[in-house]
Protein backbone atom coordinates (compact mmCIF):
# COMPACT_ATOMS: atom_id res chain seq x y z
CA UNK A 1 0.00 0.00 0.00
CA UNK A 2 2.56 2.55 0.77
CA UNK A 3 4.80 1.85 -2.47
CA UNK A 4 1.34 2.12 -4.52
CA UNK A 5 0.83 5.57 -2.70
CA UNK A 6 4.46 6.75 -3.18
CA UNK A 7 3.98 6.28 -6.79
CA UNK A 8 0.13 7.32 -7.25
CA UNK A 9 1.81 10.80 -5.62
CA UNK A 10 4.89 10.50 -8.27
CA UNK A 11 2.33 9.98 -11.15
CA UNK A 12 0.09 12.81 -10.01
CA UNK A 13 2.77 15.47 -9.71
CA UNK A 14 3.90 14.22 -13.44
CA UNK A 15 0.33 15.15 -14.74
CA UNK A 16 0.15 18.55 -11.99
CA UNK A 17 3.81 19.65 -13.32
CA UNK A 18 4.42 18.07 -16.82
CA UNK A 19 7.54 16.99 -16.18
CA UNK A 20 9.09 13.67 -16.33
CA UNK A 21 11.05 14.19 -12.85
CA UNK A 22 8.94 16.67 -11.39
CA UNK A 23 11.13 16.52 -8.12
CA UNK A 24 15.22 16.41 -8.39
CA UNK A 25 18.14 16.70 -6.18
CA UNK A 26 20.95 19.45 -6.19
CA UNK A 27 24.80 16.88 -6.77
CA UNK A 28 26.96 19.93 -6.75
CA UNK A 29 28.06 23.38 -5.68
CA UNK A 30 27.86 24.84 -9.46
CA UNK A 31 24.75 27.07 -8.87
CA UNK A 32 25.26 28.32 -5.11
CA UNK A 33 24.29 30.70 -3.80
CA UNK A 34 21.04 30.39 -5.52
CA UNK A 35 20.75 26.14 -4.89
CA UNK A 36 23.21 24.27 -2.58
CA UNK A 37 24.40 20.63 -2.56
CA UNK A 38 21.11 18.37 -1.35
CA UNK A 39 18.75 21.46 -1.73
CA UNK A 40 15.42 20.05 -3.23
CA UNK A 41 14.00 21.17 -6.70
CA UNK A 42 10.67 20.83 -7.89
CA UNK A 43 10.33 21.20 -11.43
CA UNK A 44 7.29 22.40 -14.07
CA UNK A 45 7.40 21.86 -17.88
CA UNK A 46 4.99 24.49 -19.40
CA UNK A 47 5.51 24.68 -23.00
CA UNK A 48 3.82 27.95 -24.02
CA UNK A 49 6.29 29.94 -21.51
CA UNK A 50 9.68 31.48 -23.28
CA UNK A 51 13.05 30.69 -21.67
CA UNK A 52 14.57 34.47 -21.44
CA UNK A 53 17.73 34.85 -19.94
CA UNK A 54 18.50 34.85 -16.31
CA UNK A 55 15.88 31.59 -15.87
CA UNK A 56 17.25 28.59 -14.49
CA UNK A 57 16.81 25.78 -16.45
CA UNK A 58 17.64 21.84 -16.58
CA UNK A 59 19.40 20.18 -19.62
CA UNK A 60 20.70 16.97 -20.52
CA UNK A 61 23.86 16.77 -22.14
CA UNK A 62 24.75 13.78 -24.87
CA UNK A 63 26.74 11.30 -23.04
CA UNK A 64 25.93 12.32 -19.77
CA UNK A 65 23.06 10.28 -17.54
CA UNK A 66 22.86 13.30 -14.39
CA UNK A 67 21.47 16.97 -16.34
CA UNK A 68 22.23 19.60 -15.29
CA UNK A 69 20.51 22.75 -13.75
CA UNK A 70 22.06 25.87 -14.51
CA UNK A 71 21.20 29.35 -15.61
CA UNK A 72 20.43 30.85 -19.39
CA UNK A 73 22.84 34.00 -19.82
CA UNK A 74 22.29 34.51 -23.72
CA UNK A 75 19.48 33.75 -26.45
CA UNK A 76 20.63 33.43 -29.80
CA UNK A 77 17.36 33.84 -31.85
CA UNK A 78 17.23 32.97 -35.74
CA UNK A 79 15.16 35.09 -37.90
CA UNK A 80 13.03 31.59 -38.99
CA UNK A 81 12.29 31.18 -35.21
CA UNK A 82 14.85 29.12 -33.71
CA UNK A 83 16.23 29.62 -30.63
CA UNK A 84 19.39 28.89 -28.94
CA UNK A 85 20.98 29.11 -25.05
CA UNK A 86 23.79 29.50 -23.47
CA UNK A 87 23.81 28.67 -20.06
CA UNK A 88 26.09 29.28 -17.12
CA UNK A 89 26.55 27.53 -13.09
CA UNK A 90 26.24 30.70 -10.94
CA UNK A 91 28.95 30.03 -9.29
CA UNK A 92 31.19 28.89 -12.33
CA UNK A 93 33.85 30.87 -13.82
CA UNK A 94 33.27 30.20 -17.26
CA UNK A 95 30.26 29.47 -19.17
CA UNK A 96 29.16 25.94 -20.47
CA UNK A 97 30.31 25.15 -23.59
CA UNK A 98 33.09 22.82 -22.10
CA UNK A 99 29.78 20.86 -21.07
CA UNK A 100 28.20 20.96 -24.51
CA UNK A 101 28.60 17.75 -26.92
CA UNK A 102 31.72 18.43 -29.02
CA UNK A 103 31.68 21.46 -31.50
CA UNK A 104 28.15 22.53 -29.68
CA UNK A 105 28.45 25.94 -28.79
CA UNK A 106 24.27 26.86 -27.91
CA UNK A 107 21.94 25.02 -26.34
CA UNK A 108 18.33 23.93 -28.21
CA UNK A 109 15.37 23.81 -26.70
CA UNK A 110 14.71 19.92 -27.26
CA UNK A 111 17.75 19.35 -25.16
CA UNK A 112 16.18 20.82 -22.28
CA UNK A 113 14.40 19.02 -19.44
CA UNK A 114 11.31 21.02 -17.53
CA UNK A 115 12.78 24.65 -16.13
CA UNK A 116 12.02 25.29 -12.48
CA UNK A 117 9.51 26.64 -11.76
CA UNK A 118 8.08 29.41 -8.47
CA UNK A 119 7.90 26.27 -6.21
CA UNK A 120 11.72 25.76 -6.49
CA UNK A 121 12.40 29.50 -5.81
CA UNK A 122 9.84 29.28 -2.72
CA UNK A 123 11.16 26.28 -1.49
CA UNK A 124 15.02 27.89 -1.96
CA UNK A 125 13.70 31.18 -0.50
CA UNK A 126 12.09 29.60 2.46
CA UNK A 127 14.10 25.98 3.77
CA UNK A 128 11.72 25.67 6.53
CA UNK A 129 8.77 25.12 4.20
CA UNK A 130 11.08 22.69 2.40
CA UNK A 131 11.32 20.51 5.74
CA UNK A 132 8.09 20.90 6.59
CA UNK A 133 6.73 19.82 3.56
CA UNK A 134 8.81 16.55 3.40
CA UNK A 135 8.04 16.02 7.34
CA UNK A 136 4.47 15.70 6.53
CA UNK A 137 5.20 13.77 3.43
CA UNK A 138 7.33 11.25 5.48
CA UNK A 139 4.75 11.32 8.23
CA UNK A 140 1.83 10.46 5.51
CA UNK A 141 4.04 7.25 4.69
CA UNK A 142 4.28 6.45 7.54
CA UNK A 143 1.14 6.60 9.41
CA UNK A 144 -1.21 6.05 6.02
CA UNK A 145 -2.12 2.05 7.10
CA UNK A 146 -4.69 -0.17 5.25
CA UNK A 147 -7.62 -0.22 7.03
Amino acid sequence: MIVSSALMIWKGLIVITGSESPIVVVLSGSMEPAFHRGDLLFLTNFHDDPIRAGEIVVFKVEGRDIPIVHRVIKIHEKENGNIKFLTKGDNNEVDDRGLYKERQNWLEKKEFLPYVGMVTIIMNDYPKFKYALLAVMGAYVLLKRES
